[in-house]
C-alpha cells in the first residue's frame, strides 16, 4: 500500500499543482490526506489535487515521488482509476451525496 505523488506540473489557478493518489484504497488515501491537513474538497474522485508548495512536505510525509505515467499507470492497475466517461456521472453523485 502506496501514497503515490507526481511532480507539480499541471497549471491551474495560477499556479502547479501535483495529483496524490493511493496504489491500494481510497481509504488509505482519505486517511493521508487528512492526516497531512489536505482539504477535502481537494478530492477528485480518484485522486487529490495538491499545490506545488505542499509536494516537498508530502513527500516528507511518505508519499512515493513518480512520474506522470507511473502514477497513471498505477492508479489503473488498482482499479481505482476513475475513466473520462464515467467521471461526469461519479461527480454529480458525488455532489448530490456532498448536499
Amino acid at each position: 500500500m502506496t501514497v503515490l505523488i507526481d511532480q507539480p506540473a499541471w497549471p491551474a489557478h495560477g499556479m502547479l499543482w501535483s495529483h496524490l493518489v493511493s496504489d491500494s484504497s481510497l481509504a488509505e488515501l482519505h486517511a493521508f490526506a487528512a492526516a497531512n491537513a489536505i482539504p477535502r474538497r481537494g478530492f477528485d474522485l480518484d485522486h487529490y489535487d495538491v499545490p506545488a508548495a505542499r509536494y516537498d512536505d508530502l513527500v516528507a510525509a511518505g508519499a512515493l515521488p513518480v512520474g506522470n505515467r507511473e502514477l497513471v499507470t498505477r492508479l489503473h492497475a488498482s482499479g481505482l482509476r476513475v475513466s473520462g466517461r464515467d467521471r461526469a456521472a461519479k461527480k454529480a453523485r458525488q455532489k448530490r451525496a456532498d448536499e
